[in-house]
């Protein structure tokens, strides 16, 4: 799978579904996703090739039987719903995650190489650092990845 990059702003219809963007459906191997919340400021939109694998690094975390990780991945898998496009390519965010992660009117999809980041657009805006304010440790790392 080629990996999910560049961002798209599109409107929540009135029943939750937004639009998943023509060239992430011809990226997407899958024609299912998990959508979630692992993070409180965004949902994580998965391929199910990709979620198998995160499914399975979940497992191999619960199974090392750490009852604070067991309770997490429990929160968190409550959280996950399957979404499936229909035939015009949108998905349906269910009420619940779409108030937890502040998603009203609509929704900025961001490609993030194996998945798809679903922001507020003013929330993503103002978490983003402005050119320059990133810690030196991000820019070691930036720089040791783009040479």
């Amino acid at each position: 799978m080629a990996g999910f990059l560049g961002q798209y702003e599109y409107q929540l219809d009135q029943k939750g579904r937004v639009s998943l963007p023509a060239e992430y459906r011809r990226k997407a191997d899958d024609t299912r996703f998990v959508l979630l919340q692992w993070e409180p400021t965004h949902l994580t939109l998965f391929p199910e090739s990709t979620w198998d694998e995160v499914q399975e690094r979940l497992l191999a975390q619960r199974r090392q039987n750490r009852s604070a990780i067991a309770r997490h991945l429990r929160q968190i898998t409550a959280r996950a719903v399957e979404v499936t496009p229909d035939k015009q390519g949108r998905i349906l965010v269910p009420s619940w995650l779409l108030e937890a992660a502040g998603l009203e009117g609509s929704a900025l999809l961001i490609g993030a190489l194996d998945r798809i980041e679903l922001w507020d657009p003013e929330r993503f805006r103002s978490a983003a650092p402005a050119p320059g304010e990133e810690d030196e440790e991000l820019r070691d790392a930036v720089h040791e990845i783009f040479g």
